[in-house]
């Protein structure tokens, strides 16, 4: 059994409304420091898009790992997880609570369960790009990991690229990576998530994409595309942006772009749903339509993990 370490994992899907509710926690416990745990607001000017908290927030009650590189940059999951695993043991230096808000999936295990994380093979993974068919490639992963090819789906591109990517580059099975994403062992960490109807989210992820657009958002994205150095792969997967993006060099229209944006982002709140609650650690709290009905059970978790400690 891991000893607590007196720190709090907040989950939940996009537009639940985690971060409004972490930082209504940290304003009720003073003290307490938000950890970001989200993919995309380490971007730099990625701001409206990716709702991130506002300066106001920032100098009201301190976070970390927002805007920390610039858009045009690669930061690997690995990444994230050296300078997470660095802003925890700084709180733990100085003896202060962390409610880490969680959004991406992997990032979060990567911290929570210190995942072994293997490395970018850039020149195996274009040649595995330049294959059109991703069964083929399936076929070929089945030859040379078999438990991670039973893993993952034979259509999932995206995973069954980076599993051969390692493979190859490494020359070790992907699946020999750490006890993989389907053990779930003891963890320091805390984690709690926060739960509303689908119905809710669908509504509230609309309802963002058009005060976002009020409030510049194709603006931000025609700044960073103009920049030098453009958006990194890993940037330009932010939902939203790609859409936006299109727009902007003419492949459909505004209205267009934020309907795709709306439906793509749905469909990612459904596998974020389905990844969060394959977790049996986490601790669900229901609210019917707004996050903060669920506050006192939130502070109560978190004043119980500072208890356990």
């Amino acid at each position: 059994m891991a000893t607590p370490n007196g720190h709090l994992v907040l989950v939940g899907t996009t537009a639940s409304g985690k971060s409004a509710l972490a930082m209504e926690m940290a304003r009720v416990r003073p003290g307490v420091e938000l950890v970001s745990m989200d993919s995309m607001q380490i971007y730099r000017g990625m701001d409206i898009g990716t709702a991130t908290p506002t300066v106001q927030e920032q100098v009201e009650v301190p976070h970390h790992l927002l805007d920390i590189v610039d858009p045009g940059e690669e930061f690997t999951v690995s990444a994230f997880q050296e300078r997470c695993t660095a802003v925890v043991a700084d709180l733990d230096n100085r003896g202060v609570r962390g409610v880490m808000v969680g959004g991406t999936g992997l990032h979060v295990r990567a911290v929570v369960d210190d995942l072994e994380i293997p490395g970018r093979f850039d020149e195996a993974r274009a040649d595995l790009e330049a294959e059109p068919d991703t069964t083929v490639l399936h076929a070929r992963l089945r030859a040379l990991d078999p438990v991670a090819a039973e893993r993952m789906e034979p259509t999932n591109r995206r995973r069954v690229i980076r599993a051969l990517e390692v493979c190859i580059g490494s020359g070790r099975p992907f699946s020999s990576f750490g006890p993989g994403l389907d053990s779930y062992p003891a963890s320091p960490f805390t984690q709690v998530g926060v739960h509303l109807p689908r119905p809710v989210v669908d509504r509230r992820i609309a309802e963002r994409y058009e005060q976002q657009v009020s409030e510049g958002f194709v603006d931000e994205v025609r700044t960073l595309a103009s920049l030098p150095g453009g958006l990194s792969r890993t940037a330009r997967q932010a939902l939203g942006y790609r859409q936006v993006l299109d727009h902007l060099e003419g492949r459909c229209s505004l209205e267009e772009a934020i309907h795709a944006a709306v439906v793509a982002t749905r469909r990612f709140a459904r596998r974020q749903e389905r990844w969060f609650r394959r977790d049996p650690r986490i601790e669900w709290m229901d609210a019917e339509e707004d996050p903060m009905e669920v506050l006192n059970q939130a502070l109560s978790h978190l004043d119980g993990c500072a208890d356990r400690r």
